[in-house]
């Protein structure tokens, strides 16, 4: 927290709800840790009140849940979630890959093109985690602003914290960046042939390898924890 400097002219409340957030990815708070409003304001040298604004924005992003001491504890991901949000991505983001086919621009396809190269750019470079993540975030974005839709924008909006939030535990093993890409690149070549029902197929498959991956990385996490805990 040392690093962390106020910016007077935006509203404390969401420079913390900022921080904390970005707290929670980096993994600095773990899941089913409970937030001290009070410690928290002491540890930045505020009031409790942007604190406490911060934190019922962050319990609308989902990414804190109310405990029963009038507390926040960091939310925990579980299967069901991962099986749910996954649920909500396949349909919308299936939809979108049709709706890019039909609405992109040459100029938009290229731009997807370009962000794919950049992607293996950052990894053959070794970037940080964290952007080749933010790469790979910005691929799926451009296939949703490009569909041309924005009704279908704003379901996928309501969702897109916990989505990260899963994106960043996607990342657990071995070459997952190479994975996914090849994925992505898949869905990309069958956007540019115009081929619906191939994108809408891979697309799938995408995120249908993302839901086991999630489930694999959840369950090694109860076992290592529950052998912690019988130590």
């Amino acid at each position: 927290m040392d690093n962390f400097k106020l910016d007077k002219p935006t509203p404390y409340y969401l420079q913390f709800y900022s921080q904390l957030k970005k707290m929670i990815f980096d993994g600095v708070f773990k899941p089913g840790e409970r937030l001290n409003e009070t410690q928290l304001a002491k540890d930045f040298g505020v009031s409790r009140s942007p604190i406490r604004e911060a934190m019922r924005l962050l319990e609308k992003d989902g990414l804190l849940t109310a405990d029963d001491r009038n507390g926040f504890v960091i939310y925990s991901l579980s299967i069901k979630d991962v099986e749910e949000i996954y649920k909500i991505r396949i349909s919308l983001e299936s939809l979108a890959v049709e709706l890019v086919i039909d609405e992109a621009a040459e100029s938009e396809i290229e731009r997807i093109e370009q962000q794919l190269r950049e992607t293996e750019e950052a990894i053959h470079k070794g970037a940080k985690e964290t952007e080749i993540i933010s790469l790979n975030e910005t691929f799926h974005q451009l296939l949703v602003d490009f569909s041309r839709n924005s009704q279908l924008a704003k379901l996928l909006e309501h969702v897109n914290v916990l989505i990260h939030f899963c994106r960043v535990l996607n990342f657990k093993g071995d070459d997952r960046a190479e994975v996914i890409l090849h994925e992505h690149r898949k869905v990309f070549e069958e956007i540019k042939k115009g081929d619906k029902a191939k994108a809408v197929q891979y697309m799938t498959e995408h995120l249908q390898h993302d839901v086991e991956h999630l489930k694999g990385v959840l369950k090694a996490e109860e076992t290592d924890e529950s052998s912690r805990l019988t130590r």
